[in-house]
């Protein structure tokens, strides 16, 4: 509003107020270079005022329906926007037509649907892993401790490979599929841990384990058609909790310790025991080979008597005497023999029994 008085009165404190002055006496504040000045800045007015001239000029149909047809043109592009959507070559997508699913899965691609009365569901069909347990043995959380048949404690952190093979089954038939599958496998893996000894668990039988455990999972899951295939389960590692780790250390150690003596009382028996096989080996060989000895010398004896007989048959007297002297010479072989001359005779008191000693070292 101007200072200018319209009644040609003076300004509201009294002041002189006339002639356009203002009510200190002076003249109206305008804007320096204003109006149609030369050289001062264009007025804010006149700027909004030639906008809208030249978008009435623009837009047809003057500025109000242009602003209609461009919000409808940004609500059309919105509405394109939210019907096409891209599938994965890893996804598959599932189309609801007010909340009920289509028979047909989206394929990768592009695809169209009537957005707001079809939505659609995007579904990762890949490998997936799920983590169940904890690494660390000090964490708080009970989902990896269980108990086993040994009546040991233990922390298993497992995990659980799976690919989504129904998209439809999977997004409707359970509420939270991950969330039940990590369920029913730490449910599995304590029942199987629960049947067995702790050392199965931790170095012996983790393949028998884990087998059994992905089993029972998916005949679980089959079950609740939760459409989930379940590629594998693995053990990660297995620990004792943080409160009992260095009694089971000792444990562990104690039982190296047996299974080291129990490997060197093996090694000791096995040595002793091929020793033994050896002596036996060798024992039963001699025999063998004093029988075939004896069996021979035998056979030959009889050979040699059947021939002697033969002789003696056909020769008695020479036989008889070949005999007595074949046998004297046997007997007298290995005894003391002192030939003595019929002619010369014999010396009283000779020692003949101390001759074939040796002489004896004189003192």
């Amino acid at each position: 509003m101007p200072w200018s008085n319209q009644n040609g009165g003076g300004g509201p404190w009294g002041g002189g107020g006339g002639n356009n002055q203002g009510p200190w006496g002076q003249g109206p504040n305008r804007p320096r270079g204003g109006g149609g000045g030369k050289g001062g800045p264009p007025d804010l007015e006149d700027i909004i005022r030639r906008g809208q001239d030249q978008l009435r000029n623009i837009v047809p149909g003057g500025f109000n329906g242009g602003v209609l047809v461009i919000v409808a043109a940004i609500l059309v592009v919105f509405w394109l926007f939210q019907c096409i959507y891209i599938v994965q070559p890893d996804e598959r997508g599932v189309e609801l037509r007010f909340g009920n699913p289509k028979e047909e899965i989206s394929t990768p691609g592009l695809h169209f649907h009537l957005w707001p009365m079809e939505t659609v569901e995007i579904v990762k069909v890949t490998m997936q892993q799920q983590n169940i347990g904890s690494a660390s043995t000090s964490s708080s959380s009970p989902s990896g401790l269980m108990l086993s048949g040994d009546q040991n404690i233990l922390n298993v952190q497992f995990s659980v490979f799976f690919t989504v093979s129904d998209p439809k089954a999977y997004l409707f038939n359970v509420e939270n599929p991950a969330e039940t599958l990590q369920q029913v496998a730490e449910s599995a893996m304590r029942e199987v841990v629960g049947r067995r000894p702790a050392q199965d668990a931790f170095r012996d039988n983790r393949q028998p384990i884990e087998t059994e455990v992905a089993n029972i999972v998916q005949g679980t899951m089959d079950r609740y058609r939760a459409g989930i295939s379940i590629g594998a389960v693995t053990i990660q590692d297995v620990a004792p909790p943080r409160e009992v780790a260095d009694a089971f250390e000792e444990v562990q150690r104690a039982d190296q310790d047996k299974q080291r003596l129990v490997e060197e009382a093996n090694q000791y028996a096995n040595q002793k025991l091929g020793q033994a096989r050896g002596d036996a080996a060798q024992i039963r060989e001699a025999a063998a080979a004093y029988k075939n000895r004896v069996v021979k010398e035998a056979e030959g004896e009889a050979q040699r008597f059947s021939f002697i007989n033969e002789q003696y048959a056909k020769a008695p007297d020479v036989t008889r005497t070949r005999l007595f002297l074949e046998t004297m010479e046997q007997v007298l072989k290995n005894s003391k023999k002192v030939v003595i001359d019929e002619k010369q005779g014999v010396v009283p008191y000779l020692p003949l029994n101390e001759i074939g000693k040796p002489a004896q070292q004189g003192g």
